[in-house]
């Protein structure tokens, strides 16, 4: 089937991940004043699975991921004749958060937060003292992603072994800034989100460490670059649709102006920057239009970021669908 781009417009549309969504913002206003007269870019959120929806069937000419493209969604991509290329942009640490007011919680286990968030524990885990017997006999209010997240689908994964084993009385969003205020105006409250978000907010929450396979570890640039926050730490992407890529220059040149100034856009919006190396490395991945994905349709979860990035990089892939 003929591959499909973007009907021809003056705006580029940036869309899917809100926890992308910062650095997205970050990068259009790095591009600002270079792109050719009556080109703009905007960048929306909407959740990553929603993103990768209207991707997939050739509307949108950039999408913004918090997770790889799935094997669903590889499929439909392939049906519509949309081929893309995969761009890790940054890291993100999903941050497990408390109000400042809580005293007693100060970490949690991915035990714990598995008994708290499993499907079975709907409308039966209810106060702290059930998720840890040191902590009080008190209702406790959960704040987190909506199911077009691909921070709910990553943090499920992690913690409760598959993207659908949640509990879903909760109060859910697909905006970050809902779940900030959720947590912030409830003392009893414990959310999860990315964390760019975190980091705007630090003084109307704070950050559980988290105890995993690497100890107990809060989350921090250091944390994640160092491979430590696991396996709440995940990688952010691009993916670009290759027609558009090819038809419009303006795409090409604001995608490159970003990974050239990657670090400086990350740390800007709150996200964890790769290195100077690695950037260059993905811009070499973007020169050579190497398609598809490099995840065959999973999910990692726990790989390194070395690990990561050498699967994304890797030069024996074949440029397809995998």
């Amino acid at each position: 089937m003929a591959q499909q781009a973007p009907s021809a417009s003056k705006t580029v549309l940036i869309s899917g991940s809100s926890t992308v969504y910062p650095f997205s913002v970050a990068a259009i206003e790095a591009y600002k004043g270079k792109a050719p007269r009556g080109v703009t870019f905007k960048a929306t959120a909407v959740g990553t699975s929603a993103g990768f929806r209207e991707f997939c069937s050739g509307k949108l000419s950039i999408a913004a991921a918090s997770r790889p493209i799935n094997s669903a969604e590889l499929k439909r991509c392939a049906a519509a004749g949309v081929r893309f290329i995969e761009l890790p942009v940054a890291f993100d640490a999903i941050t497990v958060v408390v109000n400042p007011s809580n005293s007693f919680a100060k970490q949690i286990s991915t035990t714990q937060l598995r008994r708290l968030w499993n499907k079975q524990a709907q409308r039966k885990i209810q106060r702290w003292s059930q998720v840890n017997p040191a902590w009080p006999n008190t209702p406790i209010k959960l704040c987190g992603p909506g199911q077009d997240s691909g921070t709910y689908d990553t943090f499920n994964k992690a913690i409760n072994g598959n993207t659908s084993n949640s509990r879903q009385d909760y109060t859910a969003s697909e905006d970050d800034n809902v779940l900030v205020a959720c947590v912030a105006k409830n003392p009893g409250a414990l959310g999860y989100f990315g964390y760019d978000y975190y980091q705007a907010n630090r003084n109307r929450l704070r950050a559980l460490a988290v105890q995993g396979s690497t100890g107990t570890v809060l989350p921090s640039v250091e944390s994640v670059q160092a491979s430590r926050y696991l396996p709440l730490s995940r990688p952010l992407f691009f993916y670009v649709n290759d027609q558009a890529l090819k038809s419009n220059p303006a795409i090409r040149s604001m995608v490159t102006n970003t990974l050239d100034r990657g670090v400086q856009i990350a740390e800007k919006a709150g996200v964890i920057p790769l290195k100077d190396s690695t950037y260059r490395l993905v811009t070499n991945k973007l020169y050579r239009n190497v398609l598809g994905s490099a995840f065959a349709g999973q999910l990692p979860i726990g790989l390194t970021v070395g690990q990561v990035l050498e699967r994304s990089f890797d030069e024996h892939k074949k440029p397809q669908f995998r």
